[in-house]
């Protein structure tokens, strides 16, 4: 009796690594894989929208670049699907660590810069709602600003922002950002 549970176990463990390999060896499932296509389209319409310059960091092959180039002559909807489908079947014969590295840098920085832009609306509606005390902290912050050009445009914007008008505040906003640009530098 003994023998025989020895034998079914052994049968047992046979078959769990039966299992296993059969799991290895089917790879992953299709879904994984409509998975990694669409982010490779998806990857492929964000490098489209990049600058060229931007990309030639990459060493992209002849035939990316080819298809990349088509990419603003395309305008019907259909064909800028299939199109992106190309082009992500191009991109996995790339290098996609650098492809990746680019992108990853490229995100980082859009962020950063809508931060900023963020950051600079919320002075300017800052400015607009509570006046002076906004522009003083303002100038603590930022101590090269011209105060005076600051307060008018600040009244002005006020003045505008009551009637609807959106002439001052854009000059507002404008003066904040090229003041700000002009401290980091």
């Amino acid at each position: 009796m003994q023998r025989v549970s020895m034998e079914n176990q052994y049968d047992d463990d046979l078959n769990d690594q039966d299992d296993d390999y059969e799991e290895e060896a089917r790879g992953p499932s299709k879904s994984q894989l409509k998975r990694e296509k669409l982010a490779l389209q998806s990857l492929a319409e964000r490098m489209a929208s990049m600058p060229r310059s931007a990309l030639e960091r990459l060493n992209l092959s002849e035939d990316t670049w080819v298809a990349l180039d088509e990419t603003p002559r395309i305008k019907d909807h259909r064909a800028l699907g299939r199109h992106w489908k190309r082009i992500a079947n191009l991109l996995v014969r790339e290098d996609m660590e650098a492809v990746q590295a680019l992108m990853d840098g490229a995100e980082a920085r859009e962020r950063e810069a809508n931060a900023r832009h963020h950051a600079l609306e919320r002075w300017r509606e800052r400015m607009i709602a509570e006046g002076d005390s906004a522009v003083n902290a303002f100038v603590e912050e930022c101590p090269t600003v011209d105060r005076q050009q600051l307060r008018t445009l600040v009244r002005n914007a006020q003045r505008d922002a009551e009637r609807g008008k959106p002439d001052a505040p854009r000059k507002l906003f404008r003066f904040l950002r090229e003041t700000i640009e002009e401290a980091e530098d």
